[in-house]
């Protein structure tokens, strides 16, 4: 509890037995109030894992993507009445202890989002950062900084924090369950005028550490340009992407409405 606010960590999960412990060990237990890990049907111990670590968890019946797996996180956030939003990667990549940090850039009114920036530390490469990865992540950066008009120091980091209104407002439902959602989400931020702060944060690359192969990446990096080119397009007003719709139905807020609405017919 930060000012008064619930503080949840998600933990988007995919076959992250080997560092999940590690990584819950060092989320700051007097700030954070929740601790929440979708598994996205990973055929390891992840979940074991976490239900012993006493780890609020949801499993995918099936394989939904990255994407799908953080629309889980941030609904079920959203339903233990969380007012701030941090995800985690349970891979031990990043540090966990920044979490507080991160959470009270929100809580204290400034920030509506918040990222953990692996540039901003300037270690990027001396914590085992692929050479290639580092150099598409500061020329895809360069690139929508210009066409989004906005700063960052890096849009492609997996360590965010979010106000609740973010993730009620965002058509978050619009978004790809690829890779690619992580770039949207922060798009949509900026198409909907919400605040987003930087943190440094160190990181670290190992064996058992989440990374999509060389292959896997050409294809986010493709779909972060198109993401940026069809922002630009939309404020030419050449086209009404449903990312940017202000549509209800697209609204984690209005599902999770529908939801109580269907528990309580059941109930009646």
């Amino acid at each position: 509890m930060l000012h008064g606010q619930k503080v949840v960590v998600v933990l988007p999960a995919y076959k992250a037995g080997k560092t999940l412990e590690k990584t819950v060990a060092e989320i700051p237990a007097d700030t954070v109030d929740e601790i929440l890990l979708v598994d996205d049907h990973s055929n390891d111990n992840t979940v074991e894992v976490a239900e012993k670590l006493g780890l609020k968890v949801f499993v995918h019946p099936e394989n939904r993507g990255y994407g799908g797996n953080q629309k889980t996180c941030y609904t079920e956030a959203l339903r233990l009445g969380a007012d701030i939003v941090v995800m985690l990667h349970p891979d031990y990549q990043y540090d966990p202890r920044l979490v507080t940090a991160m959470a009270a850039m929100i809580a204290s009114g400034i920030y509506d989002a918040v990222l953990g920036s692996r540039i901003l530390d300037a270690r990027a490469l001396h914590g085992g950062m692929p050479k290639y990865k580092y150099i598409f992540n500061r020329l895809l950066t360069a690139s929508q900084n210009m066409l989004l008009g906005s700063k960052l120091s890096e849009f492609h980091t997996g360590y965010r924090a979010f106000s609740r209104k973010v993730l009620e407002t965002l058509p978050l439902l619009a978004n790809s369950d690829d890779f690619v959602f992580d770039n949207q989400m922060l798009t949509q931020c900026q198409a909907f005028d919400f605040s987003m702060g930087e943190i440094s944060c160190p990181t670290k690359y190992f064996p058992e550490a989440s990374s999509i192969s060389f292959g896997r990446s050409v294809t986010y990096g493709l779909g972060v340009l198109k993401t940026s080119l069809t922002y630009r397009f939309w404020k030419w007003k050449l086209c009404k992407p449903v990312i940017f719709s202000r549509d209800q139905q697209l609204r984690l807020k209005t599902q999770l409405v529908k939801s109580a609405n269907s528990d309580h017919s059941e109930d009646s």
